[in-house]
């Protein structure tokens, strides 16, 4: 029998589609997802339980005429699928392949490049305002998880939407009870009267009959939900919450039954102002192994064996792990130190320290702004909080680092996983910026470790911090083997040393390695060279400079963007010090990446061994010989 998703070229071939070829054509999603996934990793739970309700999106709506904005792109596989791009799949998150991500580059049908969470419904309200604008009736779809809308963004957005009630705005919300883990806060607790009332399921069946009694599907979809739901409103819905803001609430919906999920969409799409379609769906539906995962109904999982669910290969300690084991010790001789997350408790490794002492452990939810003055707050009362996220998410809360934790002189140690070029998970995810913004934050502590001995020194040594914010930053996977220095000048790890050195190697995190590897490879072709690790690297230690003093050339390797990085500081520094020692940085180019493998990258960008090497020597050929100072 041949297969149905091969015949899907675009959206309009699903509305030619029987029940029968659309229930195989889900089969066929859910198989072609397991084997993409167990074979290059990516976001599995979410995309699983989104499968009907993508289908229902693409055959009531006409994508992209009708623009349909994902949030945060976690479950957005689906789509790409029913948009002519399933036989792709197979090089899926691989350099050259589909991104992991909704991507404009691919196809029309992908508004935004939108991997960061709870933005969607500021997307949809500005494309709806172009449309009103510019006098089109195309409608906008927002898809937003129960997770994201923990959001603040999301609030203000929904804010603005319900101040027109003309426009049409489409909020489907995917509502699974989970971001990464269970969804925290009082939004959820009040979704979640609705999934456990015991009076869900008999509301939920009495909607299915009167949806399918008759052929009007639209009219009966719209009557059925507005007759019901007068009834247990107040037991069972949230609708009242949104109602009160103007926005028109169809629900709750099987989000795994597709004629529950059409009809619904039908009467949102023909409602002709703000509507929101609440769906209840469960992450990982149709794969029972990732429903029983606990951590988190494999929301990203490695490549893995589908039979059992488990891991191909056994990752070697990670810098999490290292930091997991670490900030648990740290609780145990600090009372006052506690820790903070945004929605990810397991990925930032704060689930050990929330195990032992869970009194002192925060997940704010999808809010890393709220989470940063949370933590002012929590230090102005006599605690240290430990702030753990990825780098990337650290930009959304610059302002709230600069003037409500820096500002007031509070001790919060914020602890930045996922720093540098990650990789796989593309532009957005790159952690690639915190250097250059966190040089910008007057008095603020910067700690880059190179290895897993230095991070569980540093991390002790930042908490220690009480008067002043405080950084530490490591990258994403396996931790690099100790390297032990060879001297300690200042605060600085001298990693290698020769007699009468010509270049100064800096090696940021872990690059700190490859700078020993530039030194050495530089002995080979007759130059002698220093490489040293900061450690600190704000404020910089005036140890760097004095060992500038001393070379005829300055080099530094990190992987941070170019401008305004630890290089770049470095460079006013010896500026600033009058020395006549050039500096050569080497950093990530200041553009969004492309998805590929971390090493493919860097050797696209030139931080490689051999290509620093390289030019080192062809710059020492144009510094002069004189005296070094």
């Amino acid at each position: 029998m041949p297969s149905v998703l091969s015949s899907v070229s675009g959206p309009a071939d699903l509305r030619r589609l029987d029940d029968e070829s659309l229930t195989r054509l889900a089969a066929e999603v859910r198989e072609l997802l397991i084997e993409s996934v167990a074979a290059n990793g990516g976001h599995l739970g979410p995309n699983l339980g989104v499968v009907e309700l993508t289908i229902a999106l693409h055959r009531v709506f006409d994508s992209p005429n009708d623009k349909i904005v994902w949030d945060t792109g976690h479950q957005a596989y689906v789509h790409k699928m029913l948009t002519g791009r399933a036989e792709q799949f197979g090089d899926l998150r691989k350099e050259g392949g589909l991104s992991g991500y909704p991507s404009h580059a691919e196809s029309p049908h992908d508004w935004v490049e939108n991997s960061h969470a709870s933005t969607s419904l500021s997307y949809a309200d500005g494309l709806a305002r172009a449309n009103a604008v510019q006098g089109k009736d195309d409608h906008v779809v927002a898809v937003i998880g129960d997770g994201a809308l923990t959001g603040g963004m999301a609030w203000e957005a929904i804010n603005n939407i319900c101040a027109d009630n003309c426009r049409r705005v489409v909020i489907v919300v995917n509502d699974n009870g989970r971001s990464y883990t269970p969804t925290v806060g009082g939004l959820a607790n009040r979704l979640t009267q609705i999934r456990t009332n015991p009076r869900y399921e008999p509301a939920l069946s009495a909607i299915r009959e009167r949806m399918t009694a008759g052929p009007k599907f639209a009219e009966v979809a719209y009557e059925a939900l507005h007759a019901i739901k007068k009834g247990f409103k107040d037991v069972l819905a949230p609708q009242g919450m949104f109602e009160d803001l103007g926005i028109k609430y169809l629900g709750p919906v099987d989000g795994h039954d597709r004629h529950a999920m059409e009809q619904a969409l039908t009467a949102a799409r023909n409602f002709g102002g703000p509507v929101l379609v609440h769906a209840i769906t469960t992450k990982g539906h149709g794969y029972d192994i990732a429903v029983a995962n606990e951590n988190d109904q494999m929301h990203q999982a490695t490549p893995f064996d589908r039979l059992t669910g488990e891991a191909i290969s056994i990752a070697p300690a990670g810098w999490t792990s290292v930091f997991r084991d670490e900030i648990v010790r740290i609780a145990d001789d600090r009372p006052d130190v506690v820790g903070i997350t945004a929605a990810m408790l397991y990925p930032t490794g704060l689930d050990a320290f929330a195990d032992k002492f869970p009194d002192r452990v925060l997940d704010v939810g999808i809010a890393e702004q709220h989470a940063v003055t949370s933590a002012a707050g929590m230090a102005m009362g006599g605690l240290h909080p430990v702030v753990a996220v990825y780098a990337t998410f650290l930009n959304r809360a610059f302002d709230q680092v600069l003037m409500d934790v820096a500002l007031h002189r509070q001790g919060v140690t914020f602890v930045l996983d996922r720093a540098g070029v990650t990789g796989d998970d593309g532009a957005s995810h790159n952690g690639m910026w915190d250097l250059s913004l966190m040089q910008l934050v007057p008095g603020l502590h910067l700690a880059a470790p190179r290895d897993g001995s230095r991070l569980r020194e540093l991390l002790r040594e930042a908490v220690e911090i009480d008067d002043a914010p405080s950084v530490v930053r490591f990258a994403k996977g396996p931790v690099a083997p100790d390297l032990e220095a060879v001297d300690r000048v200042g605060g600085v790890d001298v990693m290698h040393r020769s007699d009468d050195a010509q270049v100064l190697v800096v090696g940021v995190g872990t690059m700190a390695a490859m700078a020993v590897d530039v030194a050495q490879r530089l002995e080979q072709e007759g130059v002698a060279a220093t490489a040293i690790d900061p450690r600190w690297i704000k404020p910089l230690d005036p140890a760097v400079l004095d060992l500038a003093a001393d070379h005829r050339l300055v080099v530094t390797i990190e992987d941070n963007g170019r401008q305004g990085g630890v290089g770049s500081t470095i460079l006013h520094a010896v500026s600033d010090r009058g020395l006549d020692v050039p500096v050569r940085i080497h950093a990530v180019a200041q553009e969004f990446l492309d998805h590929a493998k971390r090493d493919v990258i860097l050797r696209r960008l030139g931080l490689t061994p051999e290509s620093i090497t390289q030019d080192a020597l062809a710059r020492l050929g144009e510094c002069p010989e004189g005296d070094r100072r």
